[in-house]
């Protein structure tokens, strides 16, 4: 149905726009929205599959209502009306017109599978374990003779079974003592889960199995250097927290004459992070920029509080390892003479201070197996390259290369579309990967207004699939960025649907920049909040020292927190003028739309001048900038300051609930690596988001490694899906109009470009 009666006005569909069908959506949950024949409640569909349209909230026939009202078109009128915090068309027909194709309602699209599915015949090998299943390519990386063996694995090929039955047939094949072979994961669960395996599956005892030398790089780097010097090493002596490094920053910051509150610490901390990883101890680390070189200051006054300390934190293991090794040619013999073969998992993620004592380690027989898949090296950050594996011969050149090319875990559709995406990137090893299952559904790309929209077509989709009987636990919701999967943990929340969110996603108006714009409208509404004075005080370039002084001011001079602003002593002329201003305006907020006060306080009192000087908030993925254009996304679905507030609120108090790992997974794509699903939805599929604005940036100064990285990222997204796969391309995103991801051009068809008619 198109038409029903809101306001006891009639409405019709088609003189909405795209973004106003999220008010209607949002009137007919609360039962404003009726059949204009029958008088019941109605709701709105907004949907992946299916056009916009409103149907009966009740079960029943209602086959008269649709037939009426599908007889009815659009009434002709050129006037418009305030309803809630939008201006409403109040039935300007545009039937029959050519609707501009961004504000248009379009179908999902398939993707365009270009490669045939042809099923593998594969010889079945020998068993080497009875109860381990191996196809031939499996089997030949399993058994291979003693020496440098790289395995690429690409995506769902089994990498962890053939890991773990290698080293299972070192053990009963090669006579290798389990203490004599080191297996080294990223995470603790992946070695406790190898462990599992290689118990219950292999038929080696237990007690076998627990004397394999396995752990993190971390762990293992940790063991060695707490062996030769338990005094300097001791776990009391670690920096474990980041508040404990952001401390020593800001010692520099005073040194340097800065303010910590105008100063990007957390980018700070991550830029050392990726310099402790990324070069080898003594070599001259390149600096870019003015920003770089103030980095790199504290990072030296950084390192020489924790030597003063004796202190250390997780990234000084490698290095001081590798130090340990290159001074000490004895210790690193008898870990040579320990280790007779070394075993790596997820070798794409390994950075070059981890790699060269592994090369080190595994010296001189480099009987040594590395499995990975370089389409899947997307931790450039913590300074990991696909370098490694693009040139294993070179360091390595008896090396063998086994191709694991099927894949068990996504049907033929989604890998060939995934295939086709990472296939354009330059820096690669060329390989082919097969599915062993064929599937009619293809991935489908579906086309949202905004971030909000694509969040109700979303969990509208996961409804339906839920009543049909699907699990929860079979959904994923994948985003480049925490911050993009805000909406859709809010329209979760709302649901009666289980789902699990980390922290991340779950603290988006607890960052300071949302915060401190928040503030303004906290204020607005009560001028003696304390808690939002204290977050305005940095925005007026104020310490917070002011607070209390605000607090007895308010006593002595009988006035609100905010009127004391104007009497504060001992500050700066250019500030008290300033103050000045702005203290009046918060009156005339008080009754302002939230979008509008947003607006109002960033562009008429200041808080744009504050970011400009601040600078980025958090790091170079997720700017203050950004935060405001994501709170004014969020703040346009709600008419008053009071409601917008409310809500705020209520998400600032879930997050406090701590994820139980079961229902729908909300996962940044980082953090869905290695993990699968039934069904994917990759939210954010546009330039700026996917790949990332500052992935652009770096392209167009020549550099496209980092755009190579982001479609490597794509690519482990759409692997992440077993069965279906659906991928948002939005109109609008963060107020802006978005245009898709040049990644997903390999998987359109080519086609005319055609004006969307609505009859």
């Amino acid at each position: 149905m198109k038409c029903a009666r809101l306001n006891n006005k009639d409405i019709h569909i088609h003189t909405y726009s795209r973004e106003h069908l999220q008010f209607l959506f949002e009137e007919a949950k609360k039962d404003q929205i009726t059949c204009k024949h029958c008088g019941l409640p109605l709701r709105l569909k907004l949907t992946i599959h299916e056009e916009p349209h409103f149907f009966h909230r009740d079960s029943g026939d209602f086959s008269k209502c649709e037939a009426a009202c599908g007889d009815e078109q659009p009434k002709q009128e050129t006037d418009y009306t305030e309803s809630g915090v939008f201006r409403l068309p109040k039935g300007k027909s545009i039937a029959g017109k050519v609707r501009e194709t961004a504000d248009a309602w379009m179908p999902p699209r398939e993707a365009a599978v270009h490669k045939c599915f042809s099923p593998q015949t594969e010889t079945e090998p020998e068993p080497i374990f009875q109860n381990v299943p191996l196809n031939e390519k499996q089997s030949e990386a399993v058994s291979a003779q003693e020496g440098p063996l790289l395995v690429l694995a690409g995506a769902g090929s089994g990498k962890t079974r053939v890991l773990t039955a290698r080293a299972a047939y070192m053990m009963s094949h090669f006579d290798v003592p389990p203490s004599a072979i080191l297996l080294v994961t990223f995470t603790t669960k992946a070695v406790k889960e190898m462990k599992e395996r290689m118990a219950s599956q292999y038929g080696l005892a237990r007690q076998t199995v627990s004397r394999l030398v396995t752990g993190t790089f971390h762990s293992l780097f940790y063991k060695i250097l707490y062996h030769h010097d338990p005094a300097k090493w001791n776990g009391e002596h670690l920096l474990k927290w980041d508040w404990q490094k952001e401390q020593y920053l800001k010692m520099a910051l005073a040194e340097e004459g800065l303010d910590e509150k105008d100063f990007p610490i957390d980018q700070a901390l991550q830029q050392i992070g990726y310099w402790k990883n990324a070069y080898l101890p003594g070599e001259r680390i390149p600096l870019e920029d003015e920003w770089e070189k103030r980095v790199h200051r504290l990072y030296l006054h950084y390192e020489q509080q924790k030597k003063s300390r004796s202190q250390f934190d997780f990234d000084d293991m490698a290095s001081a390892c590798y130090e340990l090794f290159k001074e000490r040619p004895d210790v690193l013999q008898v870990y040579q003479a320990r280790f007779h073969a070394i075993l790596i998992d997820e070798f794409q993620d390994i950075n070059p201070v981890q790699y060269e004592i592994i090369k080190l380690l595994a010296s001189p027989e480099n009987n040594i197996t590395c499995v990975g898949d370089d389409d899947q090296s997307i931790y450039a950050f913590r300074g990991s390259s696909p370098s490694f594996i693009l040139d294993f011969e070179k360091d390595f050149p008896d090396a063998k290369t086994v191709h694991l090319t099927t894949n068990y875990r996504s049907s033929h559709p989604i890998v060939a579309s995934a295939e086709a995406v990472v296939e354009r990137n330059k820096q690669r090893r060329p390989k082919r990967l097969e599915a062993v299952k064929d599937d009619s559904k293809k991935p489908l790309l579906f086309y949202p207004y905004d971030e909000e929209e694509e969040a109700i077509m979303v969990v509208s989709d996961i409804q339906e699939k839920i009543k049909m009987g699907a699990k929860p636990e079979d959904f994923a919701v994948l985003y480049r960025t925490n911050s993009g999967g805000r909406a859709i943990y809010e329209r979760l929340h709302q649901s009666a649907i289980p789902y699990t969110a980390e922290q991340g996603v779950q603290s988006f108006y607890s960052r300071r920049v949302v915060r401190q714009i928040l503030s303004f409208l906290y204020l607005s509404q009560n001028e003696d909040d304390p808690d939002a004075v204290k977050q305005l005080l940095p925005v007026l370039f104020l310490k917070q020292s002011a607070l209390n002084t605000l607090k007895a001011l308010s006593i002595t001079e009988d006035c609100t927190m905010v009127q004391a602003l104007v009497k504060l002593t001992g500050i700066k002329s250019f500030q008290l003028e300033k103050i000045k201003k702005i203290v009046p305006f918060f009156h005339g907020l008080k009754t302002m739309k939230p979008v509008e006060a947003i607006t109002f306080a960033e562009e008429k009192m200041g808080f744009s001048e504050y970011l400009k000087k601040r600078g980025n908030e958090g790091n170079k993925l997720e700017k203050g900038s950004d935060d405001l254009r994501d709170l004014k996304t969020a703040a346009k679905r709600f008419k008053t300051i009071p409601e917008f507030l409310a809500h705020v609120d209520h998400m600032r108090a879930a997050e406090k609930n701590k994820p139980d790992g079961s229902g729908v997974q909300l996962l940044t794509i980082h953090r869905a690596k290695g993990l699968e699903f039934n069904t994917v939805y990759l939210l954010g599929a546009a330039d700026g988001s996917l790949p990332h604005d500052f992935a652009l940036e770096t392209a167009r100064k020549g550099d496209e490694s980092a755009l190579e990285e982001e479609r490597r990222l794509l690519y482990v997204a759409m692997t992440r899906a077993e069965e279906n796969l659906y991928i948002s391309v939005p109109s609008v995103r963060r107020g802006r109009t978005a245009y898709r991801s040049r990644f997903l051009q390999p998987i359109l068809k080519k086609r005319q470009p055609k004006a969307v008619i609505l009859q």
